[in-house]
Order: structure tokens, then C-alpha cells, then sequence
């Protein structure tokens, strides 16, 4: 299961969102640093509208929704990459994780401690940025080193990777991650081996105070980070509320609902957050639909029929023959897989078919 990482500064609301989204107290949260050392991990049901007409059309009882893990992971300060605070412990657990989701304060309050003694999110981004930035650049030219010399001796691999990290430094000295250099596919693929820290995609959760949830917009420090995520780090950005989410943990679904409606919104972000780090994950969803279970399948987006049947199972994808495809709204409009069949819009699909989101699909195999 792929893995999205928690991180930002100290005392920014990492452990309290990482409470809201699994549903528990499992992770420390305190008014003082380094609160969180050991990282926390915990799995999480992606919210997914779609499932319960599904569960109607399919007529059961029975929803499995998809799942992700989030990992709660010490807050980083300035030194980091140099073993300040818990940097090294910090930095080696970010580098195990697949996605970054970056906790941004957003909200004045004199009763909880900044580590930096002022709000200015902005400048917390480029802390924890320039910490990455720097770790990148050691390893890369360590990696450089070692490869020098299988280059000279005709490694046409070493040679090639050589090219992109010498294309990578200079870009990094810039204070510009990984992620947002120029590549092709190929030096994408070479990019995955280097195992840097900045070519993990990001998505940045400005935590506001519960008066700006209604109206985020409202907020200057949401509408920088915003911009700076976007402009600076081909990045999306989402906003929750970590007071709020600490209220809702105990609640049940309809005082959590009453509750946010009381408070002028629908939802609290959480839900947004989770979709948008699945969607950063680079996955997707399709589903079964029968009289035992409606479930979502979790798929890297671009994976073909065979390779979706073998989430199920390995036999599946061994033996596959054609998938039978009907889109999730297609099915939704004709009400029935019979309305479907008859409006043509239930298909056979075989093994060079890229499955896409919503898809709902039954598999043929040998």
C-alpha cells in the first residue's frame, strides 16, 4: 500500500490531522516540539460518493471502500539536513514514503507555540524546502562520485544517470526541487533510482483557524501558499482545520455533520485532503459491483486490464481473457447492468484496455 507522509514544522498540526484522518488518538499531540519522534501510521478509507448508488444498483449490504496510509512524521526546524533536532531520523523517514503532504500554519493564536516565534508560512515552506534541497544535493553528489568511475569504464547506465544529476545540481542550487526540472520519460524513470527526497510529489494542507474554514478565501496566509504552490512547486493545496478535526475525532457522523453546519460548511477538509493525496499517489478507482459486496479497487493510473485484474488476484491477471467494462456514469443512467447491456454501453474489453477511473468491471479469466 503506498504511503503519504505528514511533515512540516513543529507544533503546525501534523499529529492532530493525522488524529482527524484515522479516526483516533493515536498520534501525541502537544503544545511543544518535537511532540511526535517515533513516526505514526495509520490506514485510511478514501471517501468515494460513488459507492453507495452502486450499493443500491448491486442491492447488498456490503461497501469496502479504497484505502491509503498516512505516516505522522517528526516536525523538521532549520539544520536538518546537518542532524538538527531530529533531522536525520526525519529525513529518513520521509525518504520511505511515496507522497509528501506538507501541514502549513495558517492561523494566529499566542496560546500555541510557533518554533519560529512568528506565523509567516511562506518561510516555513522554505525551511522545510531548503532542508530537502540540501539533503538532495549531498546525495546526488555522492552518487555523482560513485558513478564517475563505472562511467569511464563504459557503464552506459552510470554514464546516463551522471548526465541527469549534473543537469539536477544546478537546478537544486536554486532552491528548486527535483520534481519541477524539465525531464522526459526516460530521465524520469533514471529520477526514481536517485531516490531523492524532492521528487516526491507534494500537496501543501494550509491549517486555518476554525473562523476562516467557512471562507478560506478571506485568509492572506491560504492565498500565499496557494500561489507559492503553485508557481513554485507545480503543486495543489487543500484547507483543514486541525481545531476542528480534534472536535470531530469523538463524534458521530451526524453531530460531526451538525457540528460543520453550524460552522457554515459541509465538510471539514479532511475528506478533500484524502482525495487529493490519492489522487497525488498517482491511483485511481474502479470498482465490483455484486450481490456480495460493492468494492473499490485500488489502481496506479495508466495500468492496463490485465495488470487491474491482478489487484484482485495474481490468478486473475495470469489468466485474464476480457474485462467487462461499463463506466460508473453510464451505469448510473441506465439504473441496471441490463439497462446497460441494452444501451450499449457495457462492453468487452481485452488486454491493452487502460482501465479509468469509476470504471465498473467484471473480469473473465482462465
Amino acid at each position: 500500500m503506498l504511503q503519504a507522509g505528514i511533515v512540516g514544522l513543529p507544533n503546525v498540526g501534523k499529529s492532530t490531522l493525522f488524529n482527524a484522518l484515522t479516526r483516533s488518538r493515536k498520534a501525541e499531540s502537544a503544545n511543544y516540539p518535537f511532540c511526535t519522534i517515533d513516526p505514526n501510521v495509520g490506514v485510511v478509507q478514501v471517501p468515494d460518493v460513488r459507492l453507495e448508488p452502486l450499493r443500491q444498483i448491486a442491492k447488498t449490504e456490503v461497501v469496502i471502500p479504497a484505502a491509503i496510509e498516512f505516516v505522522d512524521i517528526a516536525g523538521l526546524v532549520a539544520g536538518a539536513s546537518k542532524g538538527e533536532g531530529l533531522g536525520n531520523k526525519f529525513l529518513a523517514n520521509i525518504r520511505e514514503v511515496d507522497a509528501i503532504v506538507h501541514v502549513v500554519r495558517c492561523f494566529i493564536d499566542d496560546d500555541i507555540i510557533h518554533n519560529m516565534g512568528s506565523v509567516e508560512p511562506l518561510r516555513d515552506i522554505e525551511v522545510i524546502q531548503t532542508e530537502l534541497v540540501l539533503a538532495d544535493i549531498a546525495s546526488l553528489e555522492s552518487q555523482r562520485d560513485k558513478g564517475v568511475k563505472k562511467a569511464r569504464g563504459g557503464d552506459k547506465e552510470a554514464a546516463i544517470q551522471i548526465a541527469l544529476i549534473e543537469r539536477l545540481l544546478p537546478h537544486l542550487n536554486e532552491n528548486k526541487p527535483a520534481l519541477t526540472l524539465s525531464m522526459s520519460d526516460d530521465d524520469r524513470q533514471v529520477l526514481k533510482r536517485l531516490c531523492l527526497l524532492t521528487a516526491k510529489p507534494v500537496l501543501y494542507a494550509c491549517n486555518v483557524a476554525e473562523t476562516d474554514l467557512a471562507d478560506p478565501a478571506n485568509n492572506a496566509y491560504v492565498k500565499a501558499v496557494q500561489h507559492y504552490a503553485s508557481e513554485h512547486h507545480d503543486a495543489g493545496s487543500c484547507v483543514i482545520s486541525a481545531a476542528v478535526e480534534a472536535e470531530l475525532v469523538d463524534f458521530s457522523p451526524a453531530e460531526a455533520k451538525a457540528y460543520l453546519q453550524e460552522l457554515g460548511v459541509e465538510d471539514s477538509g479532511v475528506s478533500a485532503l484524502i482525495r487529493a493525496t490519492y489522487d497525488l499517489l498517482g491511483l485511481a478507482s474502479y470498482f465490483t459491483a455484486g450481490e456480495k459486496e460493492v468494492r473499490a479497487w485500488t489502481f496506479r493510473k495508466g495500468m492496463k486490464a490485465p495488470q487491474c485484474a491482478g489487484v484482485i488476484h495474481t490468478d486473475f491477471e495470469k489468466g485474464f481473457i476480457k474485462a467487462e467494462v461499463v463506466s460508473y456514469h453510464d451505469l448510473i443512467a441506465a439504473g441496471s447492468v441490463l439497462a446497460a447491456r441494452e444501451a450499449g454501453t457495457y462492453r468487452l474489453e481485452g488486454k491493452e484496455y487502460c482501465f479509468a477511473d469509476g470504471d465498473v468491471a467484471v473480469f473473465r479469466f482462465a
